[in-house]
């Protein structure tokens, strides 16, 4: 991974493959943003201009790349777009530079060293460059024999070092926002390449060894449920969904807890590890990415090991419902009715609305231990594609504050998301003749009729918030920003705040 240095040297003399900077849209052409004051005056204050000759704008995304002046001993100026230049006083917007820094690390690959002189007024905005670096380095091709020869041949490697100008060594609130970017983007990172790996290799049983690795190295306590305990215990949900795979299913209970805590958050990722759909067979063109199904688990995993390395005051618990839904003789069909952990029957109409089945037995069993808060994290619907898009994730909740809340931190850490309602007329949908409930409702808004049906399975009294992450968690098209193809790890910064957050007792 990038290693992340911070210096207050000036960028002319200091020895790297290039120099990173800004350049803001402003109202009459492209703006040089600060940070690059020293590479400014070596184009004698005429740094804008060239950019604009070149094509350059200042537009959020853009990329432009031109020889460094005379005296440096970096060959190359990148300079990199911020979006419209913001007011006087108000600042640049951390996802901004964010954005920036992850677009410049991208175009970076094969360097050994950059210098990235981005607006850094404050530790907020170097945490954001910094994991917007490391975040934009990201590559996975564990699995491409050819890449490595070529990154051999080629020295096609990320960027192994950024060096953060502007920011002071020594100073610790400096220090603490670059290991804080460092422990969030690297288990970030970690999620990404579990949602990568091929469903082959990441079985629910693999999956549960690796969390059972992590838990070692990050003295965190673990339980694995394996199918004989999950028969033995009632958990019908994870059963039902898992029974058609030679892939047996698994419940993992990954515990983070910090000495002086008074508050208890329990995060429940959906981890289907593959999902063919099960006897209710997804159509030719469904199929091909359904190795994402298992992104709320990995994020809920990144989440609780990054709490842990952070040290942050508050006790998380991860749930990990992870199962593989496979069409096979012993697979559960439509009609049959499972007898969830809670007690609670369900009427099966669809086998592949599975992902609110086991998250129906890990929601119950993560309110047994009454915590302050429970939030779910899973890749549940197409619906809430359709309503949101590819980019822009759900949000669900019994406690109007909370929904809230969650919303405010997804935003300030530049994950999209939008408040979501939870209608109860929709409930009567679900309404069965053979059991306590059917696992499908109406087909409009079939988003908020999956919110509703994990409602069910939340204990009384329990503030809970349901995030369905379906859109933002695989992307199949380009790179953009700190972005890469595929696997994106969605939702882990969310979570991560939000575990900051009721740390520092500011969720109530």
């Amino acid at each position: 991974m990038t290693a992340l240095t911070l210096s207050t040297a000036a960028a002319p003399g200091l020895r790297a493959d290039a120099i990173v900077i800004g350049v803001a849209k402003g109202a009459k052409g492209p703006v040089v943003a600060p940070g690059a004051e020293a590479v400014d005056k070596a184009y004698d204050g005429r740094l804008a201009g060239v950019l604009e000759t070149l094509g350059a704008s200042g537009a959020e995304g853009e990329l432009t790349k031109l020889p460094a002046p005379a005296g440096f001993k970096a060959p190359l100026v990148v300079a990199v777009g911020l979006g419209a230049e913001p007011d006087k006083d108000a600042g640049y917007d951390a996802e901004a530079l964010r954005r920036a820094a992850g677009v410049a690390a991208r175009a970076l690959t094969g360097a050994r060293k950059a210098a990235f002189a981005l607006p850094a007024d404050g530790p907020g905005a170097i945490g954001a460059i910094g994991e917007g670096v490391l975040l934009g380095a990201y590559a996975f091709d564990s699995y491409k024999e050819s890449a490595k020869d070529a990154r051999a041949k080629n020295g096609k490697t990320p960027l192994a070092e950024a060096v953060l100008l502007g920011g002071k060594p020594r100073d610790a609130a400096h220090k603490g926002a670059v290991a804080r970017a460092v422990a969030v983007s690297e288990e970030l990172n970690r999620a990404r390449d579990l949602i990568n790996m091929p469903p082959n290799d990441l079985t629910p049983q693999a999956f549960a060894g690796i969390a059972q690795s992590a838990a070692k190295e990050h003295g965190l306590k673990i339980q694995v449920l394996d199918e004989k305990a999950l028969v033995k215990g009632g958990y019908g949900g994870i059963m039902g969904v898992g029974g058609g795979s030679a892939a047996t299913p698994r419940l993992v209970k990954l515990s983070y807890a910090h000495p002086k805590a008074d508050k208890h958050l329990a995060l429940v990722g959906k981890g289907i590890t593959y999902d063919s759909g099960g006897i209710s067979l997804k159509p030719a063109g469904h199929n091909e990415t359904m190795k994402c199904d298992m992104s709320g688990a990995a994020a809920v995993f990144a989440a609780v090991v990054a709490a842990a390395r952070l040290g942050l005051r508050v006790n998380v618990t991860g749930w990990l419902a992870l199962a593989e839904n496979m069409p096979s003789g012993s697979a559960v069909r439509p009609g049959d009715v499972l007898r969830m952990y809670s007690g609670k029957t369900v009427e099966v109409l669809n086998t592949d609305a599975e992902g609110r089945l086991v998250l129906g037995d890990a929601l119950w069993a993560a309110s047994q231990e009454a915590p302050d808060a429970i939030v779910d994290v899973a890749t549940l619907t197409g619906a809430m594609v359709l309503a949101l898009g590819s980019r822009t994730f759900g949000i669900m909740a019994n406690d109007d504050a909370f929904r809230t809340a969650l919303h405010e931190a997804a935003e300030e850490v530049g994950e999209p998301a939008w408040q979501m309602p939870l209608p109860e007329h929709l409930r009567k949908g679900m309404d069965s003749p053979v059991a306590d409930i059917a696992n499908m409702g109406e087909r409009m808004g079939g988003g908020l009729v999956a919110g509703l049906f994990l409602r069910e399975f939340v204990g009384e009294g329990i503030t809970w918030a349901h995030l369905d992450i379906a859109g933002p968690a695989f992307n199949e098209g380009g790179p953009f920003g700190y972005t890469p193809k595929g696997g994106t790890g969605s939702a882990v910064r969310t979570l991560v705040r939000l575990a900051e957050l009721t740390a520092a007792g500011d969720l109530g």
